[in-house]
């Protein structure tokens, strides 16, 4: 595992959540004064309910992107189960554990 220094806080360990999910999604330039790429959409919102309720050090999936790597074949995952998601109800989630390399 990789370290990384936040250099206005070199004692602290930088931890982060990833949340991953696949789908439709719409993406545009929002803003004139300041232009910002944005993405839209259910698929957007269920990818950040995924990190929001995630660990840190662990990257937490939906089930319909673990049966896109299933399929892919080079990745491993690890139920983690059933996990409350606001607007959503109850998901059955995942997390990505490791990918073969080489």
């Amino acid at each position: 595992m990789l370290t990384f220094t936040v250099r206005h806080m070199p004692e602290k360990r930088l931890q982060l959540r990833i949340g991953l999910n696949s789908g439709p999604c719409v993406a545009g330039v929002v803003g004139f004064a300041t232009p910002r790429y944005c993405l839209f959409g259910d698929t957007v919102n269920v990818a950040a309910r995924m990190e929001s309720t995630g660990e840190a050090m662990k990257i937490q999936i939906t089930q319909t992107t673990e049966a896109i790597l299933r399929c892919l074949g080079a990745f491993h995952t690890e139920l983690r189960g059933v996990v409350q998601v606001k607007g959503k109800g109850e998901m059955q989630t995942f997390w990505l554990v490791d990918v073969e390399r080489g």
